[in-house]
């Protein structure tokens, strides 16, 4: 079971995502791709690699916009598996931009 390190550990691994407002704790980030079919190619992928880690993100999509928030509902905060998640989408995010 993974333990919470919290948005601000967690920010220090990761670029360009930021700390959720309010009391939740929880790191968000927005990707923009070049088109719809861009955009749903990287929640595929991303959906494939969350079911295989049983660690889920939440999301809102519009045409190329994809926004993601990130934290672990079993410890109700961050964890090392929202860095591990985000570290896959940036990578990702890196070869479709």
């Amino acid at each position: 079971m993974s333990m919470a390190i919290g948005a601000d550990a967690a920010l220090e691994q990761l670029s360009g995502w930021q700390k959720g407002q309010g009391e939740r704790d929880r790191i968000e980030k927005t990707y923009k791709f070049g088109d719809f079919k861009t955009a749903w190619a990287f929640m595929s992928a991303v959906a494939l690699k969350a079911e295989q880690m049983d660690h889920h993100p939440e999301w809102f999509n519009v045409y190329n916009k994809v926004e993601i928030t990130l934290t672990t509902h079993d410890v109700d905060g961050v964890s090392e598996k929202d860095v591990t998640l985000g570290k896959f989408m940036d990578g990702l995010a890196g070869k479709l931009l």
